[in-house]
Order: C-alpha cells, then sequence, then structure tokens
C-alpha cells in the first residue's frame, strides 16, 4: 500500500502528461517513437520487416518491445492517437518508478522514513545539476526540473525513463531472491529484469552494471554459495522472457550499430574499470564477510563507485567503456541519493524491523552469522551521548530541509514542463508528409531534422533514414545522410539519391521553421533539380532524376559483375558507376509494390545477360519466386539485392521468411513463460 500511495503521489507530480497528446517539444526524440508506435499500430501484431526506413530492416531489430507494443497497445484499446497513448505509457512507467524507488530503498534499509524520503528526493532532487552544469543550463537553469523528468518530457527518452523506473524492482526482487531463494521472489526478480531489458538499452546497460555487484553483496556478506546458483536462475530465466525478440543477431547489429550513435570506447578506460572492481571486490572482502548487516552498504558502495566511475569520469576524463556514459546521468542521480539517504537512515539510528530481516538472513544461510548485538540492540544511553543522539538528527533534519527544497520549487514550477504543442496542422512536419502522402506516396524521400523524426507518425511513407539511427541491417543510409547533409557538390549527392533509390529531398534553409536544419548548403540543387514543392517558407522538396520509379532496376549482369566490391562509404567515382549501371542500363521497365510490410512484388523483363538489380536491404531471410519457381538471391552493391532469373517476363514474389533463430527464441520464450507462471505459484519453495 505504500508504494501504491508514493506511485499516486508521483503521478500527481506528472498529471499534464497524461492529458498530453502532442508537446511542444517538436525537436525530441519521442517523435521517433511515436512514429514507430503508429506504423506497428497500423500494421497490427507482429509486422517482421519495417519497409520504411533504412531502405528496409528487420523490425525486431529497430527498438526493443516494450514501448512500442505497450503504446500501440494503449492507442488501440483506448481509442485514442498514438501521440497521446505515448504519454501516457511513458507517464505511468515515470511514476511506477518513483515507487520502485521506495521499494528498493525500503528493501535495503528496512526504514519506512527513509524510503520515503528517498524516494522524494529521486523525484524532486538532481545532484547531477551540481556536477554538469551543462545539463543545468540546458534545463534552463530551473531547479524545479529534475534531471529524470527533464531527459523523459524535454528530451523525449521516455524509453529510457520507462527501462530505469523498472530498475528499482529488479534491483530491490533480485535481493529478496538472492537472500531467501524463494521460487516466487526468482520470478519476480526475472520478470522485472526481463522488462527492463525490454524498455530499452541504456536501462539494461545499468543493470548488467548493478546485477553482479547485488550479487556479490549477499554473497560476501553471506558466504552463502547458493547466491550463484539462484543469480544464474535470475539471468537465465529473464533471457527466456526476451527471446522471442532479443536473438543473437539483434544483438550483434545492435553491437555494430553502437559506432552510429556513440564514440568508441578506449583501452584505459577498461583496465581502470578492472581495477577498480579488485580493488572494490578486496576492500569489500576484508571489511564484510560474513557480516550480513553490512550487505546495504556493500552493495551502495559498488554501485555508486562503478556509476560515479562511468558518468562523472566521462565528464573530466573521457572515460567510456561503451555507449554515451552521459545519458546515464538519471542513473547516477538516482543511486547517489538512494546512498545518501541509507546513510543518513544508518546516522539516525537503527530501523527497528531490522533485527528481523538480519536474523531471516542468518537462518537462510543454514548457519550462525556474525551478527553483532549492537546492530540490533539498543544500548543504554547516557545524557551525553542522548544530547549527541538528539543534535545529530536535529542535523539530519537540518540537511534533509535544506536537500529537499526542490520540493517546493518542482511543486510550484514542475508542471510548467508539459505544454501543448499546438495544432498539428500548422507544423511543418505535418505539412511536408501530409504533401508527400497526397502527392508521392510511393517515392522513398531524403528526410532531415524533425521531418525525418517525424515522417512515420501520420502516414507510411518510405525515407532513406529513419527515426532513431537503430537496427540498420544495411549501413549504407549513414554515410549516404552524412554527404547529403554536409556535401556541397550537387552531382555527387545526387550520385548518392539515385543509387540508393531516393525519388525527392527534402531541404529545410536557413527561414525554415524546421528547427535543425541539417543540409549544411541547402541551395546546392536550385536550378539542378526540378522543385516539387515550395511552400516559401524555406521549405523545399526536390525531385531526383530516376529513369524510372520503383526500387528495382533491370541491369546487364556484365556491367554489374564489373564494379569492384563497395566499401561501406564507397568514393564519388564508385558512385557514379553504379549509377550508370542502374540508370543506362537496358530498356527494360521493373515495376514494385509493396503487399503488406513482407511482400514485394516485382515485374521485370528479363533477357540474357541481364539481372535484377532491387534497392531493398539484403537479409538472408528474403526469399524469391517467380511463379513456383524459386530465385536465387544474394548481396549485391551498397547493401542491396540482387536477384538471377531465365530470360523471360516475371512477376517476381519476394518475401521475408521468419528467421529460425525467431522460431527457436519463440519456443524459449513459450517455455520460459510457463516455467515463469508455475515459479509463481510455488513461491514459498526455495532454490
Amino acid at each position: 500500500m505504500d508504494g501504491v500511495l508514493v506511485f499516486v503521489l508521483a503521478a500527481c507530480l506528472i498529471a499534464p502528461i497524461f492529458k498530453l497528446d502532442y508537446s511542444d517539444k517538436w525537436a525530441s526524440i519521442e517523435s521517433t517513437f511515436i512514429a514507430d508506435a503508429r506504423f506497428l499500430k497500423d500494421h497490427w501484431p507482429a509486422p517482421r520487416w519495417q519497409p520504411l526506413w533504412y531502405t528496409g530492416t528487420r523490425f525486431d531489430y529497430i527498438y526493443p518491445p516494450a514501448l512500442r507494443y505497450g503504446t500501440a497497445g494503449l492507442a488501440k484499446a483506448m481509442n485514442v492517437g498514438t501521440a497521446r497513448a505515448y504519454h501516457i505509457y511513458v507517464g505511468f512507467f515515470y511514476a511506477l518508478g518513483i515507487a520502485g524507488v521506495y521499494v528498493l530503498a525500503r528493501t535495503l534499509g528496512g526504514s519506512r522514513g527513509f524510503a520515503l524520503v528517498a524516494a522524494l528526493l529521486v523525484a524532486t532532487v538532481s545532484p547531477g545539476f551540481l556536477v554538469f552544469p551543462e545539463i543545468h543550463r540546458d534545463a534552463k537553469g530551473s531547479w524545479s526540473e529534475p534531471q529524470r523528468l527533464g531527459v523523459l518530457a524535454r528530451y523525449g527518452e521516455g524509453p529510457h525513463m520507462s527501462a530505469l523506473a523498472v530498475l528499482g524492482f529488479a534491483i530491490a526482487f533480485s535481493l529478496r531472491a538472492l537472500r531467501q531463494g524463494s521460487y516466487g521472489w526468482i520470478a519476480a526478480a526475472a520478470f522485472a529484469c526481463a522488462l527492463a531489458v525490454s524498455n530499452n538499452f541504456y536501462g539494461a546497460t545499468a543493470l548488467a552494471m548493478l546485477f553482479p555487484i547485488v550479487l556479490w553483496a549477499c554473497y560476501v556478506t553471506s558466504s552463502d554459495k547458493r547466491v550463484f546458483k539462484r543469480a544464474a536462475a535470475i539471468v537465465a530465466l529473464s533471457y527466456g522472457l526476451t527471446a522471442f525478440w532479443l536473438v543473437p543477431s539483434y544483438f550483434a547489429i545492435t553491437v555494430d550499430n553502437m559506432r552510429f550513435v556513440s564514440e568508441r570506447g578506449n583501452r584505459w578506460s577498461m583496465w581502470v574499470t578492472v581495477l577498480l572492481l579488485i580493488v572494490y571486490l578486496k576492500v569489500s572482502e576484508r571489511w564484510a564477510r560474513n557480516r550480513p548487516h553490512l550487505q546495504t552498504p556493500v552493495f551502495l558502495l559498488g554501485a555508486v563507485a562503478l556509476l560515479t566511475l562511468n558518468v562523472v569520469g566521462n565528464r573530466f576524463f573521457e572515460f567510456r567503456v561503451i555507449g554515451e556514459p552521459f545519458r546515464m546521468i538519471p542513473e547516477w542521480d538516482m543511486f547517489v541519493l538512494l546512498a545518501a539517504a541509507e546513510g543518513l537512515r544508518m546516522l539516525w539510528g537503527r530501523s527497528p524491523d531490522l533485527r528481523g530481516g538480519l536474523q531471516t538472513a542468518s537462518a537462510e544461510a543454514g548457519r550462525d552469522l556474525e551478527i553483532p548485538p549492537q546492530v540490533w540492540r539498543p544500548a543504554p544511553h547516557s545524557t551525553s551521548e542522548f544530547r549527541s543522539t538528539l543534535f545529530k538528527r536535529i542535523a539530519i533534519v537540518i540537511v534533509l530541509l535544506i536537500a529537499l527544497r526542490g520540493v517546493r520549487r518542482y511543486i510550484g514550477g514542475g508542471w510548467k514542463i508539459f505544454v501543448p504543442g499546438g495544432k498539428v496542422e500548422d507544423r511543418i512536419e505535418f505539412q511536408v508528409t501530409d504533401w508527400l502522402a497526397k502527392n508521392m506516396p510511393d517515392a522513398r524521400v531524403y528526410t532531415n531534422g524533425t521531418i525525418r523524426f517525424w515522417f512515420n507518425a501520420w502516414y507510411d511513407l518510405a525515407e532513406l533514414g529513419g527515426g532513431s539511427e537503430q537496427g540498420l541491417l544495411n549501413p549504407t543510409p549513414q554515410p549516404a545522410t552524412w554527404i547529403l547533409g554536409m556535401s556541397e557538390d550537387a552531382q555527387y549527392s545526387i550520385a548518392w539519391l539515385i543509387c540508393t533509390g531516393v525519388d525527392a529531398a527534402f531541404v529545410a534553409d536557413k527561414t525554415s521553421a524546421e528547427h535543425y536544419k541539417d543540409v549544411s548548403h541547402p541551395q546546392k540543387f536550385v536550378n539542378v533539380l526540378p522543385v516539387a514543392f515550395d511552400d516559401r517558407k524555406g521549405n523545399r522538396i526536390y525531385k531526383v532524376p530516376r529513369r524510372y520509379p520503383g526500387l528495382a532496376r533491370v541491369v546487364s549482369t556484365k556491367d554489374l559483375d564489373a564494379l569492384p566490391p563497395f566499401p561501406e562509404d564507397p568514393g564519388a567515382w564508385l558512385l557514379y558507376q553504379l549509377a550508370d549501371v542502374l540508370e543506362k542500363g537496358p530498356d527494360a521497365p521493373a515495376s514494385t509494390r509493396w503487399e503488406g510490410t513482407e511482400r514485394l512484388w516485382i515485374h521485370a523483363p528479363i533477357a540474357a545477360g541481364q539481372t535484377l538489380f532491387v534497392q531493398v536491404a539484403y537479409d538472408p531471410a528474403w526469399r524469391a519466386y517467380s511463379g513456383a519457381q524459386p530465385l536465387t538471391v544474394t548481396k549485391s552493391r551498397l547493401g542491396f539485392m540482387r536477384i538471377d532469373a531465365q530470360p523471360g517476363n516475371h512477376d517476381v514474389r519476394l518475401e521475408f521468411e521468419t528467421p529460425l533463430e525467431n522460431h527457436v527464441g519463440r519456443v524459449v520464450f513459450a517455455g520460459s513463460a510457463g516455467l515463469f507462471l508455475w515459479m509463481g505459484f510455488r513461491r514459498r519453495r526455495i532454490l
């Protein structure tokens, strides 16, 4: 009931988000999650291929499933717009996350009062503002906008904050599972871990960093080797609950795509991490061996030290192992505040219900552990000791009052961050996509800025790039987008457009209302490409001079084979040669038509010495048929597909079939789900 109350109060602190459709943060990344969920809602329940982004990619690769399915499911069930459903989803998890802080603090320290203090601190205070002044400036100097809320509402990181919301429950349930070995707690911990991973990979990274520390804290303070078996059960079951989507190739693609969204890690950071872990293990072993009352300090010390090295170390020393450490400031905030609340609790005095917890831990370990009586048995106080305790507690209250000044500021101004975005029809993002949907619905378009973010929020329109720059099966859109945005050479840019099957290019100049204006030389296509759309407000769409529409070309086999292998970022001369092969080849127009999301029909007259070049990303799961006759599909230049067929008029059916690893993953998931339910009903059993 305490947790429910904390959840309700936290929901009140962010109440406007639950009625928000579009916010005024049009430049935030929440647009891409809204667009992704809208696509899922319209192609419910399980599209296997996303034909609109990155010249095509597996739908599962783009993002973990929890937020996208949660948002789309809410939109369908509640009959609301996708944007409203997204804000309901992330608002629910944000409030749930504050309750998760309470549950974790209560599990760690046993004190109801200081668990409430921890939840209140995390909901309203951001120590990160003191260490990262640029983040505070980004919040416009406001102390009433905690970083956790700013990341959600200002930056649009709904999936990350939803994963962080589950992190508190995952750690708390894991602690209980490792301590007690109950089947029920193991199942609960596995479910919470799987849910965190299924929302976002930065939350999953935090979990991967902290779970071994939880395990060590439980082991070193009890010497109970059963905790390793219990930890293995949690890890195995949590993976099983994600196995239907987290297949090996997904993991490999995600790791590979990190180079597009973050800088590479450095070797010295890895060695510093190893050194820190060795020191932590040695010190905690000497200090806390067989002393279960030190379990919480051992965990919090390790968690804060590791997160500080990762986040603060990156700020001052460019520390980096993987990803962008600054994005984990909310995690650092949360555990610094948890450690502070626990430290104040320990200074205040031991919780009266801690004795039972220590005795339970001792009994579960199967031996009499070293539990000093002074930990739980109040010693007689002299007058001087009483005064000392009184002054200490007064000092703690003063410290809390100072720290919680942000509560008043937050309550007085926290809602100001939620500002409705006005009429969608007045936005350039909608105007451009609406025009394309009515006039060029089958075109693949080069997009940039907020147009790219919102491109699929209302319509199914194909773009060269995509929303989140994750899940790129074909890396070609990355160098293409870079050149199109930065190069002043119009012909080089046009070659990229032709070779990637792009029919139109959106360009915003300095007078445009579009926020980012990613094209550095917006005048390069003037008098070079025909203008298809011009709103006289700095926004233009140029038509690309392709010989035929569609995504397939009949080309000379000899000319295609004569091209050397293409690097990921080919030079201009290679692109010009490929453009000639595609646009100056046989006079044999090929037409394409999508049927759903996993089937592409291609009508093509193919003569001897000719082959079919398809400007859709290659994947081994694609199969091609002409009638009942299977055709060979191979990977060609720029990561696209090549289909070889006998001479004749062909109606080629190109189908994406569910990969074997996904079938295996679904079987593993089904078995894990059954085991999860069985363990939930056997909660009194001990592992």
